[in-house]
């Protein structure tokens, strides 16, 4: 991110290529279609290149990119709220054709993750996915590092219960 400021060349792409997995998969963690979490990405490199000054060298770097790709995801948010508060539909479209996805498992990360509270998940996105430390975590989310803890403790105890349930009712059936 040093090299990033002082102009670098090289900088933006390593940066990019390095970061951009992990915030992908932060944004398609989160209800929506994979051309949001697209757009949601592209938007957060946007931000991060017209806020690029204001990162101070020698912190760390994770917690600075994930408390703006969370502010990017906030500000989608609302923009697709306030959209489809004044949107009118003018006619019916004609149905997409139906793509056959794969089927999920019931340990499938995603579907497990979707099953959290958005703070929990937020949380764990973060700390399993992004790989931050639980003070990285606090910091981009603007909160404690106890209540990041916490909200992680929580989302592990529901996990645990729904993988519980869901080994219970697979052992069931095969009797």
């Amino acid at each position: 991110m040093g090299r990033y400021q002082q102009a670098d060349p090289e900088a933006p792409g390593a940066l990019i290529n390095a970061l951009s997995p992990a915030l992908l998969r932060f944004f398609r963690s989160q209800p929506g279609s994979r051309e949001q979490a697209d757009d949601l990405l592209q938007e957060t490199w946007m931000r991060i290149h017209r806020v690029r000054h204001t990162y101070r060298p020698g912190e760390p770097v994770l917690p600075w990119v994930y408390a703006i790709a969370r502010r990017v995801r906030v500000d989608g948010y609302r923009k697709t709220r306030r959209v489809t508060a004044h949107e009118t539909a003018m006619e019916v479209l004609p149905e997409a054709p139906q793509i056959v996805e794969r089927r999920s498992s019931p340990f499938d990360f995603e579907t497990l993750i979707a099953a959290l509270p958005e703070a929990q998940r937020e949380v764990i996105i973060m700390l399993k996915v992004g790989g931050l430390t639980l003070e990285e975590a606090a910091r981009a989310t603007s909160s404690t590092v106890g209540a990041v803890k916490q909200k992680a403790h929580r989302a592990y105890e529901k996990l645990r219960t729904m993988l519980e349930s869901s080994t219970k009712d697979a052992s069931r059936r095969e009797q």
